[in-house]
């Protein structure tokens, strides 16, 4: 039986994309199953009282070049956003906007991309648009929609529940009950599927 990994994460996130690319290869080889968990990594940080690594100039420095031994390790298309940090408040809306339509996995991959890949402005409206346009959604109103009061406070209890759970940053993996935090805990994961 395939075991279900909970994937915490935030399209912010450079570390979450790197997972993602990850886990989506194990997804694929059927290894394991992901349940894809949007979270507001701000949010979250402050709860925890952690600063962001931008929030410290000589660790947002590090981060970029960590991003790229990672993805140049792991053999993952990578570029650091030239727009960051992404505000992605109603993008991680948009994921559980995105599972109402059936439409989440490719909602996920192409924003992930867009921000991580393609070095998208996703902070333009116009270009958030033109990324759900690709995807055949209906963008004025997909835009619309992510004001429902209704997505506005599942994305707030699915971010309070990460917090109670013990999750500090993102990504976060919990299988087996168990929390694994960083993109560089697959080991861990898998080990942990094992047992």
């Amino acid at each position: 039986m395939t075991k279900i990994v909970d994937f915490y994460f935030d399209f912010g996130s450079p570390y979450s994309y790197l997972a993602y690319k990850q886990i989506q290869k194990l997804e694929n080889e059927k290894i394991i199953e992901v349940k894809y968990m949007p979270i507001l990594l701000g949010a979250i940080l402050k709860m925890t009282g952690v600063k962001a690594n931008t929030d410290v100039p000589i660790k947002g420095k590090y981060m970029i070049k960590d991003c790229n031994l990672w993805a140049e390790k792991q053999k993952i298309n990578f570029k650091f956003n030239t727009f960051f940090p992404i505000i992605t408040l109603n993008l991680m809306r948009g994921v559980l906007l995105a599972e109402d339509k059936k439409v989440s996995k490719i909602f996920i991959d192409k924003v992930f991309d867009a921000i991580w890949v393609d070095d998208l402005n996703l902070n333009d409206n116009k270009i958030v648009e033109k990324v759900l346009k690709s995807l055949k959604l209906d963008s004025k109103n997909f835009m619309t929609e992510l004001s429902n009061p209704k997505i506005k406070e599942e994305l707030r209890k699915k971010t309070d529940e990460a917090f109670i759970k013990g999750v500090f940053g993102a990504p976060t993996f919990i299988v087996n009950n168990k929390l694994f935090w960083g993109q560089d805990r697959l080991d861990f994961v898998l080990n942990e599927i094992k047992k």
